[in-house]
């Protein structure tokens, strides 16, 4: 049974295990205070292109945007999100536990557009509603979509002149860049958002996500806040060593890429047998729509998950290829894809 639930099922790339390995035995500063972390941050700061900004090593997805939300909001103002944005559905509600209320936009394709955000800015006319305040966008989307470079500045612009926060979710940030529809590059997204983080877990780490903050008026007392939600690591070189391990060189992005290769291989032969997709997505994330039995043979060997029914005979999967995804694996895929049918 070979599974493609998702993009963190193994460990982490072995670098990064024998970097973490070889330095076990060594006494450090606690709490991101390390060597290992202070040099990961200059290296992520060369690699983004500047000085101007905060980085951060927090250990996991949600708590970052748990941490960074709730640190740049005041008590009365909200979120905006597609409908299928990771803050809204797969977080228990950890914003709206901090008091934030998440303002939902239906959307085709996972991506906000000015004139979705537009919508939600009118609809809360007055202190009787919350205020909305920060947009919320994630890159690649819970659903494979990503931004490119003009989406990109049309909603930063956007979001500038109505003075609202861009907020990216970078989970997987580097299958998003790696994406040759995308001509973004990290220095982009410093220009461009107020903050944004570069997805570790789902791409080569054991755990760890960079927030990289932007903009000065939320600099201020963030490590009081990440303090305080516990996204704080006193172990904090585990952070710093995977990042220097990852950004040291291109192997950030050639775990990446070799994520969307494998899912590209995939998307193809589907594409072969004359079959659609969900969505339109360049990423490392399919949505295949297959004839039903076509699914329940191809779940005798594969785990992955059944993401809604089309029609009375077929839906639509989820299949999620990694950095550790090995090219045998998707040809023995392909073949028993070919064999179900």
């Amino acid at each position: 049974m070979y599974s493609f639930k998702c993009d963190y099922s193994e460990g982490a790339h072995p670098r990064i295990i024998k970097a973490l390995t070889q330095s076990n035995l060594e006494q450090t500063e606690g709490y991101g205070e390390d060597i290992y972390t202070q040099k990961a941050v200059e290296l992520l700061k060369q690699r983004i292109g500047s000085d101007n900004i905060d980085i951060h090593l927090i250990p996991g997805g949600t708590q970052t945007n748990l941490t960074a939300i709730s640190a740049f909001l005041r008590p009365h103002e909200a979120a905006i999100a597609a409908e299928t944005g990771h803050i809204l559905v797969h977080e228990t509600g950890a914003i709206e536990a901090t008091g934030h209320k998440i303002i939902p936009v239906g959307t085709e394709d996972g991506k906000l557009k000015p004139f979705q955000v537009k919508a939600a800015l009118e609809a809360h006319t007055d202190e009787h509603m919350v205020k909305p305040k920060l947009v919320y966008i994630s890159n690649s989307t819970e659903i494979g979509s990503i931004y490119n470079r003009g989406e990109l500045e049309e909603l930063s612009r956007f979001c500038r002149e109505n003075n609202l926060l861009l907020y990216m979710d970078g989970a997987r940030l580097g299958s998003a860049l790696c994406c040759e529809e995308s001509r973004l590059e990290l220095s982009d997204l410093a220009a461009l958002t107020d903050a944004f983080y570069i997805g570790g877990t789902k791409n080569g780490a054991l755990i760890g996500e960079a927030l990289v903050i932007c903009r000065d008026d939320l600099k201020e007392d963030f490590r009081f806040h990440m303090k305080q939600k516990g996204a704080l690591l006193a172990k904090g070189r585990l952070l710093g060593i995977q990042f220097l391990e990852l950004f040291r060189d291109n192997l950030f992005f050639e775990l990446a890429a070799h994520a969307n290769k494998m899912a590209g291989l995939i998307r193809d032969e589907i594409k072969k047998a004359g079959f659609g997709f969900l969505t339109y997505s360049p990423s490392n994330q399919i949505f295949p729509i297959l004839p039903d039995k076509v699914i329940t043979r191809l779940e005798k060997n594969y785990g992955f998950y059944v993401w809604s029914k089309v029609d009375a005979d077929s839906s639509a999967i989820r299949l999620v290829t990694s950095w550790a995804t090995k090219d045998e694996v998707i040809a023995e895929f392909i073949e028993d894809f070919k064999k179900a049918l």
